[in-house]
């Protein structure tokens, strides 16, 4: 857990804002001590006539899983199994409900309330 949770943290500090530029070529002496010769101008920009280029397509929604399929319960499962898969999953999103990363934290609270259902839905309220 200590594990998962500092690496979180290492990574929403460590963040590089751009990567980091390459190390210029060393050069001879000689070579600094001259003016840096004279460039050609930057081209003229675009016209404006030209198109934008295209976004890419959202990708096609796929149909909503229920929740027996988001928690990876079979239909073939006895009770037996389910609450022993249950028991698993709730142990492991109990966990990530106490991240610091709030994606991590939001998904863990979606799941502990999937699990909920299936639990009362399977085996009566709680």
């Amino acid at each position: 857990m200590f594990k998962k949770v500092l690496q979180s943290i290492s990574k929403s500090l460590g963040k590089p804002s751009a990567p980091a530029p390459a190390p210029a070529p060393a050069a001879a002496p000689r070579a600094e001590a001259q003016p840096p010769a004279r460039q050609s101008p930057p081209p003229a920009p675009a016209s404006k006539a030209a198109p934008a280029p295209a976004k890419a397509a959202p990708a096609p929604a796929a149909q909503p899983r229920t929740v027996e399929e988001q928690l990876g319960i079979d239909p073939k499962m006895n009770k037996d199994q389910i609450r022993d898969h249950l028991k698993l999953l709730y142990r492991r999103y109990n966990r990530a409900a106490s991240s610091l990363d709030n994606a991590t934290r939001s998904e863990a609270d979606a799941m502990l309330d999937a699990i909920v259902a299936v639990r009362e839905k399977n085996f009566g309220e709680i």
